[in-house]
C-alpha cells in the first residue's frame, strides 16, 4: 500500500490532479502493483480526504499525551519523529492528529519510522501544504539510501 502512495506522489504533485478513480486503477495496474494494495491505498487515501483537521484551541505551549494503544503502536522513533516536526513547525497539532489517525488505521503493529514518513507526506499532500524540498527529502528516505563514509 505504501508504494502505491508513493507513486501518487511522485506522479501527481498536485492531489487534485490525479486521474477519475476507474482510470487511477487502470494506471496503478498497469504500472504493476497488485489489485489488494491498490484498494488499500486508495481507501486510505479516500478516508484521509475525507477527513479534516480539527480547530485547535489549546494552549499552544501544550504537551500530547500519547495513549498506551498510541504508545504500543508508534514506538519511540516514530513519536519522537512527530514531535521533531511539530516543533520545526512543519506539521500543527490538527496536522499531527491526521497523521497519528492515519497512522493507527494500519495493519503494521508496530509501525515502522520509514512508513510514518510516508504517512506525514500523505497527509501533508492531501492538505496541500507546502512542501519544502529538503522535507520531501527526509520523509521519502529510507535507511537504503543513506551513503555510509
Amino acid at each position: 500500500m505504501i508504494d502505491v502512495l508513493v507513486f501518487l506522489f511522485e506522479n501527481y504533485f498536485d492531489i487534485s490532479t490525479h486521474p477519475a478513480p476507474d482510470a487511477l486503477v487502470r494506471k496503478l495496474s498497469a504500472a504493476g502493483f497488485d489489485p489488494d494494495e491498490i484498494s488499500l491505498a486508495l481507501d486510505w487515501l479516500d478516508e484521509l480526504k475525507s477527513a479534516r483537521p480539527a480547530a485547535f484551541a489549546g494552549n499552544p505551549r501544550a504537551s500530547r499525551v500519547y495513549t498506551p494503544d498510541e504508545q504500543a503502536k508508534l514506538d519511540t522513533d516514530c513519536i519522537d519523529f512527530v514531535l521533531f516536526l511539530e516543533s520545526a513547525g512543519v506539521v500543527t497539532p490538527p496536522l499531527r492528529e491526521l497523521i497519528l489517525d492515519r497512522a493507527m488505521s494500519l495493519d503494521d503493529d508496530p509501525v515502522p519510522l520509514e512508513k510514518l514518513k510516508i504517512i506525514v507526506l500523505m497527509v501533508l499532500w492531501s492538505q496541500e501544504q507546502d512542501l519544502e524540498p529538503l522535507i520531501v527529502e527526509e520523509l521519502l528516505n529510507t535507511p537504503d539510501d543513506v551513503l555510509l563514509h
